[in-house]
């Protein structure tokens, strides 16, 4: 398969003003991020509130430029080699959002269907007809119903509301979609059907996802691969079967271990980080994650990890590379 994504140092750094006679901030949402992402699949990025997972999203959907760092999109080097409006709007036509919230990104004055057709009226030529018959055709492939067309958001459960933003992330037939915590506000009941109708969508038409979430119980049973994101920085990037079988990195081990486990003859593991997540104004020194691991020594202290290649996977994490983590150990287990 060929590579529909491809991050290379990425970053999104923001000027950020501490008050007067104080010099300006810098904050790094995204410090530097390398991942691929294989046409067809799914790579779910996890991680803390703060973590970056927003930023990131918002790099690959282009509505926010990298500060530094190479981004290619099917082939495409975003910010480069574009050299007229044109050409970008076709770019940005490739990769689509759907918003976490689906009570807030719709429209609540438009119906359903100057909601889906708007993408067309601005990006395309096709006439009024075409339009709604595209609109109509959109909402069944959504599990929608032709009434539905003329009607306002309101009318709407939350579940039905986020087909219609996935209904209208899909009028321009991108290649990519960018899910950023695309169930996290429906009832558990809900997200079932919602991610069922994502995988079938991705099976017909070919689409590659990447699913923005907290929530690991439901990244199990949707991603391909998982990056796992710490201030900024991937920590650990790795087959969905293989960070749930054998998380590697500390801070990964540490979120599958708050993920509720529905059989209870399983035996829970309990890791009880210390802290909060730091400031990406001033983060701290060498790895990012050594004030809250219990494995830390001084060369995290002092070095920042790069990404290790680790039996099919990458880790950030001098105890995995030089060897004194166990990775077979319990998870939450000290180092000696």
């Amino acid at each position: 398969m060929s590579a529909m994504i491809e991050a290379t140092d990425v970053a999104r750094h923001y000027e950020i003003g501490q008050g007067m006679f104080r010099d300006v901030a810098t904050l790094k949402a995204v410090a530097g991020a390398t991942f691929s992402v294989e046409r067809g699949r799914t790579l779910a990025v996890v991680g803390e509130s703060g973590s970056g997972k927003s930023t990131l999203a918002r790099l690959v959907t282009m509505i926010e430029p990298p500060t530094a760092g190479r981004l290619v999109i099917d082939g495409h080097v975003v910010g480069e080699g574009v050299h007229s409006a044109t050409e970008a709007a076709e770019l940005r036509r490739l990769v689509q959002i759907v918003f976490q919230n689906p009570y807030g990104s719709l429209n609540p004055r438009q119906k359903i269907g100057t909601i889906l057709e708007e993408p067309l009226v601005i990006n395309t030529k096709l006439s009024m007809a075409e339009r709604r018959d595209k609109a109509l055709a959109m909402l069944e492939k959504v599990g929608l119903r032709p009434e539905h067309y003329a009607r306002y958001p309101h009318m709407f459960s939350g579940g039905q509301r986020q087909r219609i933003a996935v209904a209208r992330a899909l009028m321009l037939d991108p290649k990519i979609l960018v899910l950023d915590e695309p169930v996290s506000a429906l009832d558990v009941s809900i997200q079932a059907q919602v991610l069922n109708l994502l995988a079938d969508l991705q099976e017909e038409l070919g689409l590659t996802y990447v699913f923005i979430s907290h929530d690991l119980s439901v990244v199990r049973f949707v991603a391909d691969e998982v990056l796992v994101l710490y201030l900024g920085r991937p920590v650990e990037i790795t087959s969905a079967e293989a960070v749930f079988r054998r998380p590697l990195h500390p801070y990964s081990r540490a979120l599958l271990s708050a993920t509720p486990v529905a059989d209870p003859r399983r035996k829970r593991q309990n890791i009880k980080l210390t802290g909060e997540i730091p400031s990406p104004i001033r983060p701290p020194s060498g790895c990012a994650f050594h004030p809250r691991c219990p494995y830390a020594r001084n060369v995290c202290v002092e070095t920042r990890p790069p990404l290790y290649e680790f039996e099919g996977a990458e880790v950030a994490c001098h105890g995995i590379a030089e060897g004194w983590i166990d990775p077979d150990a319990g998870w939450g287990e000290s180092a000696a």
